[in-house]
């Protein structure tokens, strides 16, 4: 049986569910309250000592990163292509997604439209919203000639990009201009066993 320790509004922790859908994998989850310092507990600590969601449990073992989580449920599957090319191109979005997009993205939507502290963060919203835009122009160049992200096929690099890029508008990015990245966010809802941010 696989766990997963999981905060139900946040995207890395939303890849996950959303991968095990369409995976077709049960697993348990446990819900951790970080707005409550519950990921700060010694003993979720000791679960994964940099107190983040989401963390897998599986076969014995904890495993914490959102972009690790996808790589390790995914192997062997049609998520991840079987060329090695293809496989480093896929990691280049993920890490892409993790330094470039997610911290500007996320951040702004997590101040906004979870704490609901956009007046305190008013001055670092600039230069995520100048940031955050920026890496929504080069996913919107690149969707401009392909449907996905890597070879033409929905794979983990999508659900990595997928997850905060469809609430973007959460933390006031207008995604109006960008048509390709609205188009893609259509095609990841039309697959199979797509399940959105809201469902536990």
């Amino acid at each position: 049986m696989y766990k997963l320790y999981d905060f139900l509004p946040s995207g890395n922790c939303y890849k996950i569910r959303l991968l095990l859908s369409q995976l077709e994998i049960e697993y348990e989850r446990i819900n951790v309250d970080i707005l409550e310092n519950e990921s700060r507990s010694p003993e979720f600590l000791k679960i994964n000592p940099n107190g983040r969601t989401p963390v897998l449990y599986h076969d014995g073992k904890y495993l914490a990163e959102s972009n690790a989580i996808l790589w390790y449920l995914s192997s062997n599957t049609h998520f991840v292509p079987k060329d090695n090319y293809e496989q480093a191109l896929v990691l280049q979005w993920m890490f892409f997604e993790q330094f470039s997009h997610e911290p500007n993205i996320a951040t702004s939507r997590y101040w906004i439209s979870i704490l609901g502290e956009e007046s305190k963060y008013r001055e670092q919203l600039k230069t995520k919203r100048e940031l955050g835009y920026a890496a929504l122009d080069v996913m919107e160049k690149h969707l401009s000639s392909n449907n996905f992200f890597v070879g033409d096929k929905y794979s983990i690099a999508d659900i990595a990009l997928y997850a905060y890029t469809h609430v973007a508008e959460e933390g006031k990015f207008d995604l109006s201009r960008h048509h390709k990245i609205r188009n893609w966010l259509n095609r990841i809802e039309a697959q199979e066993n797509y399940v959105n941010i809201k469902q536990s």
